[in-house]
């Protein structure tokens, strides 16, 4: 690989994830990230109480991802080797817990409604 393209990025998650399971984490992200937007767009604001509530699931999406991708690439905590390793899996802990808000918030804002009403 001697240079780093999106089409090459998009191969190695294939190959790491499985082509359908890669594909359905997009197919959901993108729509999680639709509904977002739809809920700021209608909302006009964003609901502290539903920010913090969305905050407090920001450990367990971290260390969910976490252990996903060790999952799906037959790891353990035991195989990191050096710095580089450490900052992959903190990268993927920050992305799971971004996904984890941006998905508690979004649903909460879907079920309940804007304010907390149903």
């Amino acid at each position: 690989m001697e240079q780093m393209t999106f089409e090459t990025m998009i191969a190695v998650f294939e190959e790491i994830f499985g082509r359908g399971v890669f594909w359905a984490m997009v197919a959901v992200a993108c729509v999680v990230t639709g509904a977002y937007l739809y809920v700021l767009v209608r909302d006009r604001a964003m609901s502290m109480r539903k920010f913090m509530l969305a905050q407090l699931s920001m450990p367990f999406g971290a260390v969910a991802a976490v252990f996903f991708v060790q999952r799906m690439t037959h790891s353990h905590l035991r195989d990191v080797g050096g710095p580089v390793d450490v900052i992959v899996l903190l990268g993927v802990a920050g992305i799971g817990a971004i996904g984890a808000a941006i998905l508690v918030y979004t649903a909460q804002s879907l079920f309940h409604g804007k304010d907390g009403q149903v």
